[in-house]
Formats: structure tokens, sequence, C-alpha cells
């Protein structure tokens, strides 16, 4: 996963390789949650993150809810619905990344682990959509003041994340006492690849965003490690 974000980034046409780095990241994350959950409840959290994920991308193109009016290119595909299918499966991996790292600050299963966790995934998109929309992946219809993106999205992304988190913790929160060091590495080594990226790698570099999102991300990561990872 990391040699694939290493050559997104410095290859001129980073796009062919957006789909390996979040298949790369949806299977390392099921790997590390069947290693701690057993393979048939780590799936079934992947499978039922995806499915809100996918679930909300198709009705916010339809109808501009949660995140705002957008839509996608037809850079990214195969597409169902107007969704690409690699976005859903980037809700499942990161989803249980954050799950994970939510696990690892609160480790009473219940409504503040899916806060933390919903925050922690948020945190995320503090890069990725200035990341594709350089990419051209898909567009706003009005600008927002955070890169072009509106504060709606993030509106609407605490909310689904909120969702996404509710559905693994019900799967293998009771299982998942303890947090998956794995898991927590994989948010982590986002965390570090992404501030690396818009602080230094991105062609021109953007050192707000790369400061946005590794405080925000970094916080949970930390935050994660210090109270308890790994385990």
């Amino acid at each position: 996963m990391v040699v694939a974000q290493v050559l997104s980034g410095v290859r001129p046409e980073p796009i062919r390789l957006t789909g390996v780095v979040v298949v790369l990241l949806a299977g390392s994350a099921v790997a590390f949650a069947a290693g701690r959950d057993g393979p048939g409840r780590a799936v079934g959290a992947f499978g039922a993150a995806m499915a809100v994920g996918y679930t909300a991308e198709w009705i916010g193109v339809r109808a501009g809810f949660p995140f705002g009016e957008y839509s996608y290119t037809s850079l990214l595909r195969p597409q169902l619905g107007g969704v690409p299918v690699i976005v859903a499966a980037a809700w499942g991996g990161m989803g249980l990344a954050a799950h994970a790292v939510a696990t690892a600050i609160v480790r009473e299963s219940g409504l503040k682990r899916w806060v933390a966790g919903a925050l922690a995934l948020t945190a995320w998109d503090l890069f990725l959509d200035p990341q594709m929309l350089r990419l051209g992946l898909w567009k706003w219809a009005d600008e927002g003041p955070y890169r072009g993106v509106p504060i709606s999205n993030f509106a609407g992304w605490l909310v689904v994340s909120l969702l996404v988190m509710g559905v693994i913790d019900v799967i293998v929160g009771r299982c998942a006492a303890a947090a998956s060091g794995g898991l927590v590495a994989i948010y982590g080594v986002m965390t570090v690849m992404e501030t690396l990226a818009f602080a230094a790698v991105f062609e021109p570099p953007d050192r707000g965003v790369a400061v946005a999102g590794g405080a925000a991300m970094g916080t949970f990561a930390v935050l994660a490690w210090r109270r308890g990872w790994p385990r």
C-alpha cells in the first residue's frame, strides 16, 4: 500500500494508481480485522461499512444530501449508479481503521466510541477531498471555503461516519475489547503519507492542507498509540 502511494505521488498519471491504493488499503484493513475478530466478523463489518458509504454517496449524487451538491466524473471506474465502487471500498477500509483508533481511545463500546471514530474518519477527508478535486475525480456545484470544499461536506461526513462506526461496532465492538495494532498502523501510515504528499510531493504543494489534515489525523493517531496500541 505504501509503495503504491509513493508511486501515485511521483508518477505523472496518479489516477491509475488510486484504485490500487484503495484496494490494498481495504485488503489490509480486512486482514488485520480478521486477525483480531475472525474472518466472518471482519468481512461483515467491512461490507456493512461499505454499504453505508455507498448508500450515502448514491443519495448524495442525486439529492445533494448529506454532503452537498456534487457529482463524480468518469475517471474512476467501474461505477454503480453514478458512484465509483472504489469509493465505497474506501469507506469500508478506512472505516475499519478509524474504528480501531476509536477503540484504542474509548475502551467501552457505545456512543462515545462511535463519535470518536466518526471524528477520526472525518479528519481523513481534510486530505481526501482536496486531493481528489486536484485529480478531477469529482466536482462540487458550488465551491466552498476549504480548497473549494463546502462546509456541508464535512457535516455530512460526520453523520455518515457516525453510521459507519455504529454498524462496525455492532458487528465487532463487543469482541474488539482491544484495538488492532495493524488497523491503527494503517491510520497512522495514511496520516504520514498524506501529510508528506501535500507538504512536499504534490505539485504545487499545499502546506495549509498538510497542516490541517496532519494535525487532525495526527491527534487521533497519537491518542490511539498513547492509550494502548499495540495490543
